[in-house]
């Protein structure tokens, strides 16, 4: 099998064995692609948090004005803002204020 290729002893070099394995492998990789966006917005909200309560709001105050105000700011561009353009985010809660 070709979607084998890598594996170590039996898992590559008998059939049913490695069928399982490969089967198994799917399996994860597509529970883990529906895991990944699940971690990725926890992050995103943590990091969101700490940078919202610097600025002495907190997380649930800062995404609600931001629903009342209509800006359309999504949690990873916050996230990214927070993180890496920290004067930004503190002119987007200073809009919210």
């Amino acid at each position: 099998m070709i979607l084998a290729k890598g594996y170590w002893g039996s898992r590559s070099k008998v059939y049913t064995v490695a069928k399982n394995t490969v089967e198994k492998g799917l399996q994860y990789a597509y529970r883990d692609r529906k895991t990944k966006k699940r971690e990725f917005r926890a992050l995103w909200i943590q990091r969101i948090n700490a940078g919202a309560r610097q600025h002495g709001i907190s997380y649930s105050q800062l995404i609600g004005k931001l629903a009342a105000k209509e800006i359309g700011l999504n949690r990873k561009v916050l996230a990214d803002l927070a993180m890496n353009h920290p004067d930004a985010f503190k002119a987007v809660i200073d809009a919210v204020k």
